[in-house]
Formats: structure tokens, C-alpha cells, sequence
């Protein structure tokens, strides 16, 4: 016989089972109940269940129910029991975050691991959103080169079902990449493929940088770096099989391997033109070829090619113009056949162009540097021109731009998302240089004013013999055209005590237009309004400077035409530039003059290598207007425009006092070869040899009585001969992290007896 004590075990679980069999085939609810809620109503509870009172339900339909009700993400447990007729919804609520906090991390500022949390107060707090943020910070530490990092979330309970998440970092030393190392390259070292990619081998020396930890999407760019590489060398099989990056045991250290496939070198052979639309003559469309049959095979240059030529056709009236090259290979005799065919593109319309991710630039200043706009034929080189321009507006971190189906067939929808930077620059300099001595350098600017593009900036120099303020605002779209419009207040003492035993004072303003005229050709003009004061003139001075004493007004009105045809403007490998730029003086003001300077620059790469020879030039002329020009006018050349030559160091000179009293005449032409040192090329380190030449003559008033500083009559005597004066030398420069410094060494080896000379020459200069 069965004890009492376990009589109601057996029928408690023989009521269950009954209950199961019944669920299994169904049974009728007719009351349904929720226990345990807080904050969430009851009527919230009961709108995800799929059964509602008088229903029949069976296992399925509770299980669906309790699958919803847990995938609100508002519950920690949900519980369905069936008791009789009745549907027990017992739920525990999840909490609340009441605070977020972050402790340990102090290489990743609080602010950019904040914008990857999901998590925010006031919000539900579940284990699983805060795995998905560990993952998120993890994953920017990675980024940042920190692999060993660990981050343990904490949840601290507080009353009213509220916790507080705290995050704590263990940041872990950076993991830097030790090793890369390439397979399968013979036509190149590893050192030449080292300097092609982004990612750089870990050394002291690149503690500014970060480009020594392992980033996978800086690997990912650097294998297309090398592709681009290989093929503009020639190698149009070249591939990279594989990239692998092996994290030592103790996390610290990545060693990371290239494998590539070169393949064989290939030449251009055929080189063709074929047009297929109505009326185009392709014979003055091969001017825009920059190779030719014998050439190594280039693909970037056949890239170039396509956007040249489609520009050329544009400009013809071809609205709707494609342009494919069709390459075909040899690979016996290793040669690449190229006929660039230009057909008629698809007739498609810009529907709308949309602008995103700008907060505080207008969308006004993006659009204006697209050369295309809503209605117009659409056409690709010139949305890659105009995302090109985007970008060097130096206002955006990041600009993308495509282009997507529009509502119809023919149209299209320009999508441009950029990510902005900061235009804002505080700059405090400080440097020496032959010439100045210390110098110290501030200056507070911004280019993106308003977020209208308005660049407005002061800017402050001191040093030893010059102290300079200027304030200066422009405006690069005036009255909403193409029109760059500005103006610049100045201040200047200069100290020309050394060389002419005199001080100058410059102070005025300054307003210039300037506008295109074609895609590299500007114009610029300029009205200028200067008080100049030659002033503190030593006693044992020249009389022509004596001369010169006191305060003149000048007031001109001058333009400047250039042509700037060169890959970069900063540090050009190839291209020609032209300058010239002409004043005339006269318009009120004391002095009267017209002048002159035409410039020139020519840059190629020789020996098909990093060498990049140039050849610049400048000639300047300035004549008097019914009067001799005035000192403060004439050109002075020497030091950084003549090296092998002190500043002022050629030129006119009393030969009595030895000072230099400037030209109205000169020329100087500088051939130059700039080349590596073998040194890696991250650290901006180039030798260069040149020789300059240069002259500089002609004086007004040569031979006429002038009172000296005694206030007596005499007719110096004056050295004026117009004769070159070459120099030939050598020199490093350094772009350093601090700021770029550069040493000359030039001899002068053609110079007058009454030229002063330097052969070293040093200056260096840093902005933080």
C-alpha cells in the first residue's frame, strides 16, 4: 500500500500528464493572466501572444507565443502554464540602464567608443546588446592596432530594476607588425615592394605613425597598391594570390606575407584610335595619347587615356560619349594591343544629385565643384573629375560618390556621401634659417567658415630680421559663380641691415579676383594699396639709399595668368607650369612703374625611376614711369632664389659702401635632379643636386648727384654688370615629423668680385 506522504506527488504528476495530453490536443482557454510586470502593461504583454480568451490552443501556438514574448527583448524570463482553463503569463523584465560608463581606456579617447555603443540609458538592457558592444569596442581596438585588448562588461544592480553597465578596458600594448615579407617576387626586392605598401614594418623611428600595427583593410588596400604597381610597371598578369597574417602566440607581434604572381613583362604594340560616331575625326584625338607602341605597358596610363579622351570628344558637342579600351594580349611575344573605341554612351540624364553625411558644410559648397547637374547628359569622366574636386577641398575626410538607377531607364541618381574633418588650424611655428635666424610662427585659420567655404586667416612671423601680421579672407564662390574673391591687410618690417643698411615698412591691403578660364588655366587679378617707408638708415650708408628716404604710397592694379599642367602641385613628378604675372603702378598714389615676371617649371621622371628631373626658370622686368623705380620696387636676388649667394648677395651695389641696391632686371634658371637616398621611402628623405644661374642688373639714375647722408652733393660710384652667375651644388631635405628642413651646399664658380657669397645654406621650420 502507498504512504500518504506520496499519494499527492503521483497525483499531482498523473494531472500534469493529463494536461499535456489535453495541450496536445487542444483545450480552450478562457481566462488569460500575466504575473510579474513592473514597468511593461499587461495589455503590452498580451498583444504579442497569438491566443486570446475563448481560443483552443495546443503546445505549438504556447511555444510560438513564449519565442515572441522573449524575442521583444523586454523580458529576461517568460514563463506559459495552462492551469484548468486559465493562461499564466509569468514574465521577469529585463532592467533599465540608468548609466554607461567606460574606465581603463586611454589611448581611444571615450568619445569615439561611445558613437559604437548601442546600448543607451534609459533603454532595456539585455546580455546579448552587450556582447554585440564588447564585439564593437574589440573590433576598434583591433583597428587601432591593439589585438590584446579585453574588455569586461560589469552590471551593477540598483534598486527600481535599473543597473549601471560599466565597461572596463584593458587596452594592451599596441600590436604592431614585425615582419612583411613577399613570395613570388623576382622582378622586385622585398625593399621595393615594402615602400609601394601602407602597412610598415614596426621601428623606433615610426612612433608618430600608425602604420606599423596590422589593419586588414589597410592589407586589403595595400594589395590593390601593389596591383596598381605591377600593372603601371608592365606586368599585365601580375596577381596577388594571397595575403597572410600570422599573430604570434603572445599576441604581440604580426608577422604578415604577401605571396604574388608577377608574370611576364609586356610592351604596347598597336596603339589605335577607332571612332564609330557620325562626323568625329579621331586623327587630333591621338594628341591625348601619352604613350606609344614600344612603350612598357601602362594600364594607369590607359585609365588616363579614357578620361582624356572623353573630355576631347565632350568638348566636341558629343554629349553622349563612351569610351572602352579593348586590350588584347599576346603572350608569346609579349605585347598588349590597345584600341580605345569611342562609341555613343547610353542616353542617360542626371534625375538628382543628393548629398549626405555634410553637418556643417552646405550642401551648396559640395554641389558647386560637380561639373555635372540635374538634367544634364550624364557622363562618367566628369563625375570623377567632379569627386576629384570634392575631395581637394580639404574639407571632407572621405568623399564617395556613386551613381544609381533613377525613376526611369534613362535617368540616374548621383548619391555623394562624405565624412567631414576639421577645417579649423590654430599653428604655432618656431625654425631657423641662414637668413632670418629663430623665427617664431603663429597662425589661426579657417577654411570652412560657416560651412560656406569662406577662408578667412591671421597669421603672425617675428624673427631676427622680420616681423609680420596679415589678416586675410576669401571668399572662393563670389556672388555664386566661379569667381574667388578676397582681400589681405599687412603689416611687415623687414631689416636689410646687413646688406643695404636700411629697415623697410610695408603696411596696406590688398583685393583679388580670381576665375577659371579653362580646367587649368586661372586668372587672377589684383589691386593693392601699400605704404612703404624706407626708414633707420645707417650713417656710412650708400647716397642712392639716402635717396630713398621716407614714406611713398603705391597703388596698382596687376593680374596673374597660370597654366598648371603638372601631376601635383605639392611634390610634382611630371607636367609644366607657366606664371605670369604683370603690375602697373600708378593709379594715385607717389610711385609709378610697370613690372613684370614670367615663371616656368618643366618635371619628368628619368631613367624610368623614382629621379625626377625640373627645370624652373623666372625673368622679371620693371620700368619707371616717368620716374626712376624706387628701391622697395626693384628685384633683389640670392639666398633661396640663388644659392652659392648670400640674400641680396648680386646684383647693383655702391662700391664704396658694398650695398646692395636691387635691379630692374633678371633672370635666373635652376636645373635640378631629385632622388632617393635608398633610405624607406615613408621617411621623406631626398638628395638633390642642381646648379643655378642667375643675374640681376640695371639702375635708374646711375651717374646723376644725389646728397649723401651729410647732406652733401656726390655721384657714387656704382658696380652694375649684367652677367650670369652659376652655382652648382648639392642638398638634402627632410620632411620631418617636426617640419621640413633642408641643407644646400653650392659653390659658386662664375660670380663678380663685389658678389657676396655662402655656400652653406640651412633652414628649417615646424607647425604643431
Amino acid at each position: 500500500m502507498l504512504s500518504r506522504s506520496i499519494r499527492p506527488l503521483l497525483l499531482a504528476a498523473l494531472l500534469a500528464s493529463v494536461s499535456e495530453a489535453a495541450l496536445a490536443q487542444s483545450q480552450v482557454v478562457r481566462e488569460i493572466r500575466v504575473d510579474g510586470t513592473q514597468r511593461i502593461e499587461a495589455t503590452t504583454v498580451l498583444s504579442y501572444l497569438s491566443v486570446r480568451p475563448g481560443d483552443a490552443v495546443d503546445r505549438d501556438q504556447l511555444d510560438q507565443s513564449l519565442k515572441t514574448l522573449f524575442g521583444t527583448g523586454l523580458f529576461a524570463d517568460v514563463g506559459l502554464t495552462v492551469q484548468r482553463d486559465v493562461l499564466v503569463v509569468k514574465v521577469v523584465e529585463n532592467p533599465i540602464i540608468n548609466r554607461i560608463a567606460l574606465e581603463g581606456n586611454k589611448k581611444v579617447e571615450s568619445d569615439k567608443l561611445e558613437q559604437e555603443l548601442q546600448l543607451r540609458p534609459r533603454t532595456v538592457y539585455t546580455r546579448t546588446r552587450v556582447q554585440a558592444d564588447v564585439d564593437r569596442l574589440l573590433e576598434i581596438y583591433r583597428r587601432s592596432g591593439r589585438y590584446s585588448a579585453r574588455i569586461e562588461p560589469k552590471v551593477i544592480q540598483l534598486d527600481g530594476n535599473r543597473v549601471d553597465v560599466v565597461f572596463e578596458i584593458d587596452e594592451g600594448p599596441r600590436t604592431p607588425v614585425r615582419r612583411i615579407n613577399f613570395v613570388g617576387n623576382s622582378h622586385f626586392s622585398d625593399a621595393d615592394l615594402r615602400d609601394i605598401v601602407q602597412t610598415k614594418e614596426a621601428v623606433w623611428w615610426r612612433f608618430l605613425t600608425s602604420n606599423d600595427s596590422y589593419d586588414p583593410d589597410r592589407v586589403q588596400f595595400d594589395k590593390e597598391l601593389l596591383r596598381r604597381y605591377y600593372l603601371r610597371e608592365g606586368y599585365a598578369d601580375f596577381r596577388v594570390v594571397s595575403s597572410n597574417a600570422e599573430l604570434t602566440p603572445d599576441k604581440q607581434d604580426f608577422f604578415l606575407t604577401f605571396t604574388v604572381d608577377e608574370g611576364e613583362r609586356y610592351k604596347f604594340n598597336k596603339v589605335e584610335i577607332r571612332g564609330e560616331l557620325k562626323g568625329l575625326d579621331v586623327e587630333p584625338l591621338k594628341e591625348e595619347l601619352t604613350f606609344e607602341s614600344g612603350d612598357w605597358y601602362n594600364a594607369t596610363a590607359i585609365e588616363d587615356a579614357v578620361v582624356a579622351l572623353t573630355n576631347a570628344v565632350g568638348n566636341q558637342q558629343y554629349a553622349f560619349v563612351d569610351v572602352r579600351p579593348e586590350i588584347v594580349r599576346n603572350k608569346e611575344n609579349r605585347t598588349v594591343d590597345v584600341t580605345f573605341s569611342i562609341s555613343e554612351g547610353p542616353r542617360v540624364f542626371v534625375e538628382r544629385i543628393n548629398i549626405t553625411g555634410n553637418v556643417q558644410t552646405l550642401d551648396e559648397v559640395v554641389r558647386r565643384e560637380f561639373q555635372l547637374a540635374e538634367g544634364d547628359p550624364f557622363n562618367q569622366a566628369k563625375l570623377k573629375r567632379s569627386e576629384q574636386r570634392a575631395k581637394d577641398l580639404g574639407f571632407f575626410e572621405k568623399v564617395d560618390v556613386v551613381n544609381n538607377p533613377g525613376s526611369e531607364p534613362d535617368r540616374t541618381i548621383i548619391d555623394v556621401n562624405v565624412t567631414e574633418q576639421s577645417t579649423g588650424e590654430i599653428q604655432i611655428g618656431a625654425g631657423f634659417s641662414s637668413t632670418d635666424g629663430p623665427l617664431v610662427d603663429f597662425r589661426i585659420r579657417q577654411r570652412n567658415l560657416l560651412g560656406e567655404g569662406k577662408d578667412i586667416q591671421f597669421a603672425t612671423t617675428v624673427s631676427r630680421l622680420t616681423q609680420e601680421f596679415s589678416l586675410g579672407y576669401t571668399q572662393p564662390y563670389f556672388l555664386r559663380k566661379d569667381l574667388a574673391a578676397g582681400v589681405d591687410l599687412f603689416h611687415v618690417r623687414r631689416d636689410f641691415q646687413d646688406f643695404s643698411n636700411y629697415n623697410q615698412v610695408q603696411t596696406g591691403f590688398d583685393f583679388k579676383l580670381g576665375y577659371p578660364i579653362a580646367e587649368r588655366l586661372r586668372q587672377r587679378l589684383i589691386y593693392r594699396l601699400e605704404r612703404n617707408e624706407i626708414t633707420d638708415i645707417a650713417a656710412g650708408a650708400s647716397a642712392y639709399i639716402f635717396q630713398q628716404r621716407g614714406q611713398r604710397l603705391t597703388s596698382l592694379i596687376g593680374q596673374e595668368l597660370s597654366l598648371d599642367l603638372r601631376d601635383s602641385r605639392i611634390d610634382p613628378t611630371k607636367g609644366t607650369v607657366l606664371t605670369l604675372s604683370t603690375d602697373l603702378a600708378g593709379f594715385g598714389g607717389d610711385v609709378h612703374f610697370a613690372r613684370a615676371v614670367l615663371s616656368a617649371g618643366w618635371y619628368k621622371q628619368v631613367f624610368d625611376s623614382n629621379i625626377v628631373f625640373s627645370l624652373t626658370s623666372e625673368l622679371g622686368a620693371i620700368f619707371g614711369l616717368g620716374e626712376d623705380v624706387q628701391i622697395a620696387n626693384r628685384f633683389f636676388i640670392g639666398g633661396d632664389t640663388l644659392r652659392g649667394f648670400k640674400v641680396a648677395g648680386i646684383g647693383p651695389r655702391d662700391a664704396n659702401t658694398r650695398d646692395a641696391l636691387g635691379g630692374n632686371y633678371y633672370g635666373k634658371i635652376t636645373a635640378e635632379f631629385t632622388f632617393p637616398l635608398g633610405l624607406p621611402q615613408e621617411f621623406g628623405i631626398k638628395a638633390h643636386a642642381f646648379t643655378d644661374v642667375g643675374t640681376l642688373w640695371g639702375l635708374d639714375g646711375k651717374g646723376k648727384p644725389v646728397l649723401d647722408g651729410l647732406g652733401q652733393t656726390t655721384i657714387p660710384t656704382i658696380v652694375d654688370r649684367a652677367v650670369p652667375r652659376v652655382a652648382p651644388g648639392v642638398g638634402v631635405s627632410w620632411k620631418s615629423p617636426l617640419g621640413p628642413l633642408r641643407i644646400d651646399i653650392a659653390i659658386p664658380v662664375v660670380k663678380q668680385k663685389f658678389d657676396e657669397t655662402e655656400v652653406f645654406r640651412f633652414s628649417f621650420g615646424t607647425k604643431f
